[in-house]
């Protein structure tokens, strides 16, 4: 039954992603994409004393990684920089609340590989 809940939340952040779109001023973004499965995310973020802002997502991937990108910029909006940046894998996949198999934790893990990379041009 769990499961089933999961896996209409992970379909509800796919169908309706939250913060996607773009920062008009943000201060810093970045790219990257999985070329195992085509999957692509842009991360902008706005960041004003050491915190986050705002933070908007862009881009196409399958069900999995839209929605942990969708779950992960709810979960860093009015964080620092330096929190968002010690989250890991094992908070990614508890966020998602299903088992991955290696090659789907890729595509769980490309907004996070993202999203870090603009919180480091952020402190450049």
């Amino acid at each position: 039954m769990a499961y089933d809940i999961y896996q209409e939340n992970i379909l509800d952040h796919y169908e309706n992603p939250r913060n996607f779109g773009h920062i008009l001023n943000c201060t810093a973004k970045a790219h990257d994409t999985n070329p195992l499965c085509g999957d692509m995310f842009d991360f902008e973020v706005a960041v004003s004393e050491g915190r986050i802002q705002d933070v908007r997502f862009n881009g196409k991937g399958c069900a999995i990684s839209t929605a942990s990108a969708s779950m992960l910029t709810e979960k860093i909006k009015n964080m620092t920089v330096e929190e968002a940046m010690k989250i890991e894998r094992e908070d990614i996949t508890e966020m998602l609340g299903v088992e991955l198999s290696h090659v789907r934790i890729k595509c769980a893990m490309l907004p996070l590989k993202v999203m870090k990379l603009a919180l480091i041009e952020c402190k450049k």
